[in-house]
C-alpha cells in the first residue's frame, strides 16, 4: 500500500497535465495524454459532476448573491465602527452610526458589483476551457 506521501504526489502528478512518453519496442517515444481521473474528495469517494466555474479546489464557484453579502457586511460593520470609533476625534454616538451606515451602504452595492464581476470573468474562462 503506498504511503501518504506516495499517494499526495501520484495525485498531483494525475491533477496537472504532463505529457507522457511510452516506448515501444522498437525504441521508438510515442507521446500519450494521460487518463482523465474521477475528482475525488478526501474520503476517496467520487466526486459529482459541477456545471460551471470551480476553484482551485475543485469546489463550484456560487453565483453572487444578496445573502453573501449581507453576510460579509456583518462581518465588515463591526470593523468599520471601530475604525471610525478609534479615527473619528470628538464624534458623536449619532455621527458615528451616521458615518458606519453611510461607509456600509457604498460597502454593500460595492461588494456585490465585485461578486458579480469576478463570477463572469471565471465563468468566460470556463466557457473558453470547455471550448478547446
Amino acid at each position: 500500500m503506498p504511503s501518504r506521501k506516495q499517494r499526495r504526489k501520484r495525485e498531483k502528478l494525475q491533477r496537472h497535465e504532463y505529457e507522457y512518453v511510452i516506448e515501444t519496442e522498437d525504441g521508438e517515444e510515442i507521446l500519450e495524454r494521460p487518463p482523465e481521473v474521477e475528482a475525488t474528495e478526501k474520503n476517496g469517494k467520487p466526486r459529482k459532476a459541477v456545471a460551471g466555474p470551480v476553484d482551485r479546489h475543485g469546489k463550484p464557484i456560487a453565483k453572487p448573491s444578496f445573502r453573501r453579502v449581507l453576510r460579509r457586511t456583518a462581518i465588515f460593520g463591526p470593523l468599520i465602527a471601530i475604525f471610525i470609533y478609534i479615527t473619528g476625534e470628538g464624534l458623536s454616538p449619532a455621527g458615528l452610526v451616521l458615518n458606519v451606515l453611510l461607509l456600509l451602504a457604498f460597502f454593500m452595492p460595492l461588494s456585490y458589483v465585485v461578486d458579480t464581476v469576478v463570477y463572469r470573468m471565471l465563468w468566460r474562462r470556463y466557457e473558453k476551457s470547455r471550448e478547446s
